[in-house]
């Protein structure tokens, strides 16, 4: 596996002809003093100018008519950080992202990866990779196009994609 950062993390999208399918499966992925995750927890406004560039990565895939889609695995009942990424999840909806939900309890946890990935065209598998500690910055992708691995995470991908819930239908529990 080769570790794909910045720029050749982006340019997996930019070599996607058809799709590119990310699975979520933590509960939290920033420290509970986020800045972005306290100004959601006090109500307090927020301008999203930090995700920009992702926005602008959806619509630069969608537009080439590469689908972007995202399945989320969430413990429920929700936590503080899952709250707050369905409500950002509503821009990458209007981005051209279809973001998606399943409670954790609607799946075997052998149906599941235990690492975050992203898959493009069914071919290429990025699992996600962060900094140590649970609380970790992504620093990345380890990408592989071995035919083993590729086929239990497209597996892995029906399954879930199967079960969740789009973001305008979904309710926590």
């Amino acid at each position: 596996m080769l570790l794909a950062q910045g720029e050749a993390f982006n340019n997996l999208f930019r070599e996607a002809k058809r799709e590119a399918f990310h699975l979520e499966i933590r509960d939290d992925y920033y420290p509970a003093d986020y800045p972005p995750l306290v100004r959601f927890l006090a109500g307090e406004p927020e301008d999203y100018e930090w995700f920009q560039p992702w926005l602008n990565q959806v619509r630069e895939s969608t537009d080439r008519g590469v689908a972007v889609n995202r399945a989320r695995v969430v413990t429920v009942p929700h936590n503080d950080y899952t709250r707050y990424a369905k409500h950002v999840a509503r821009l990458n909806v209007e981005a051209g992202e279809d973001v998606r939900y399943l409670p954790r309890h609607l799946i075997d946890s052998d149906e599941l990866t235990t690492d975050d990935w992203w898959i493009f065209d069914d071919s290429v598998v990025a699992f996600t990779v962060f900094e140590p500690g649970d609380n970790g910055r992504w620093i990345g992708g380890a990408v592989t196009t071995d035919p083993r691995i590729v086929e239990y995470i497209r597996f892995v991908k029906e399954r879930v994609w199967s079960l969740a819930v789009p973001l305008s239908q979904y309710d926590e529990p």
